[in-house]
C-alpha cells in the first residue's frame, strides 16, 4: 500500500534515536523521550488550501521536527506512519 497525500498534508515515519549515556549505557525505550524527529515519505502537491496559496517546502527524504501532538496515526504495511500538515512542520533538519 502506498499512501498519496492530498493538499498541504504530509507523510512522516519518526526516527528511532538509540540514546546513551554518557558512560555507555543504552537507554531502554519506556526511559526516554519520544523523538520528534521524523523523516518525509511523500508530500502532497499544495496548492489552493482554505483560501490561502500553499505552496510545498518540504520534500521527500527531508527530517523534519513535528508538533508532539500533531497529525494522524496510520498504520502502513506494518509500519506506523504520521500524516500531518505542512504547518505542523517546525523546522527542516540539515
Amino acid at each position: 500500500m502506498k499512501l498519496r497525500p492530498l493538499a498541504d498534508r504530509v507523510v512522516i515515519k519518526a526516527v528511532e534515536a538509540v540514546e546513551t549515556t554518557k558512560s555507555g549505557i543504552v537507554l531502554p525505550g519506556a526511559a526516554k523521550e519520544k523523538p520528534q524527529v521524523a523523516e518525509v515519505i511523500a508530500v502532497g502537491p499544495g496548492g489552493l488550501v482554505e483560501g490561502k496559496e500553499i505552496t510545498m517546502l518540504v520534500k521527500e527524504g527531508d527530517k523534519v521536527i513535528y508538533s508532539e501532538y500533531a497529525g494522524t496515526k496510520v498504520k502502513m504495511n506494518g509500519e506506523e506512519v504520521i500524516i500531518v500538515r505542512q504547518a505542523d512542520i517546525l523546522a527542516i533538519v540539515e
